[in-house]
């Protein structure tokens, strides 16, 4: 076999960017003539990314980036593949590059310590900490760490209506608890430690380098990790040392299929999932058949489809 062709590079910073309108046109330029594609969010807090292509087009990105002094010390994780995991390049401006949607909340001022993943085990292991995993419901579904707590959220701006509500977060002993949070990549909880400090917990941690750092990082029979790690790539999820996992994708959701959805009357492959089906047209259903059958015609071909979107089902991602 081969050896991987293709690399992903994830990276984010928050950092204050008044001209991040600016920067949208001469950065997609560049990827595209790289060939780099993957997305990226510009928004006056930062930039948040996932790019994938060959090592030397993602260095070059990555090169451009840091020749700016405002985002020098970028920082990225790196994970290579015999496929690309995107097959379109875009940068969007947004205006948070994580949605929470609480206004006053900065990261660069606010946020939680670093933990970082060879430190994470010894803290989480304390019975005084309480640890809460930031991320979405079908996130946690496939994997999470032992003793974490879900809110059973759908999408990251409802953590701040859950941790108001939490009972495991109250003061039953007049103090607030420690509180460590963990996310994919670490950008999620720049922000949640952020919201837990402005509400007055003083104790606030959360994993340097997410998930996946500590994956890569710490051995599998050290490990407290529990399951798969999603990620939002055609990867799907990965495992320890970031070896890709074995869930496959709805392509109308866009979410991992659950145990026994296959084999459900509500899946129908590129359409639906027991998870979505309740929640697309008939129309919308109708539009990813024919966009399915082209992508099948295109493949018994050797050629690449990228055609025209799937449904965007009315749910929260």
């Amino acid at each position: 076999m081969s050896p991987p062709a293709c690399l992903t590079a994830a990276f984010y910073k928050f950092v204050d960017l008044p001209d991040y309108q600016a920067r949208r046109a001469p950065l997609l330029a560049l990827c595209e003539a790289r060939n780099v594609k993957g997305l990226i969010l510009l928004a006056r807090e930062g930039i948040n990314s996932t790019i994938a292509g060959a090592s030397a087009d993602v260095h070059a990105v990555l090169a451009y980036l840091r020749s700016d002094p405002l985002l020098a010390n970028l920082q990225h994780k790196e994970s290579f593949a015999q496929r690309p995991p995107f097959h379109r390049m875009k940068v969007r401006l947004k205006k948070e590059i994580v949605t929470l949607g609480v206004d006053g909340i900065s990261p660069t001022q606010m946020a939680g310590t670093y933990v970082k993943p060879a430190d994470w085990n010894a803290l989480i292991s304390d019975p005084d900490v309480v640890l809460v995993d930031t991320r979405n419901d079908y996130e946690v579904e496939i994997g999470t760490f032992a003793g974490a707590i879900d809110p059973h959220i759908k999408s990251f701006s409802e953590l701040p209506h859950w941790v108001d509500q939490a009972e495991r977060l109250g003061q039953a002993t007049g103090k607030k608890p420690k509180v460590a949070m963990f996310c994919t990549g670490g950008i999620r909880c720049e922000k949640s430690t952020a919201l837990m400090r402005s509400k007055g917990y003083d104790e606030v941690y959360h994993l340097e380098g997410g998930i996946l750092k500590y994956l890569e990082a710490v051995p599998p029979e050290q490990s407290l990790w529990q399951g798969e790690c999603f990620v939002f790539d055609e990867r799907v999820s990965v495992g320890h040392a970031l070896v890709p996992g074995p869930h496959a994708l709805c392509r109308a959701c866009r979410q991992p299929l659950q145990d026994g959805a296959v084999a459900s009357v509500l899946f129908e492959l590129g359409v639906s999932c027991p998870r979505c089906h309740a929640h697309t047209s008939q129309a919308q259903k109708n539009s990813a058949r024919e966009r399915q059958r082209q992508w099948e015609l295109a493949k018994a071909r050797e050629q690449e489809h990228i055609g025209a979107k799937f449904p965007k089902p009315v749910i929260a991602l």
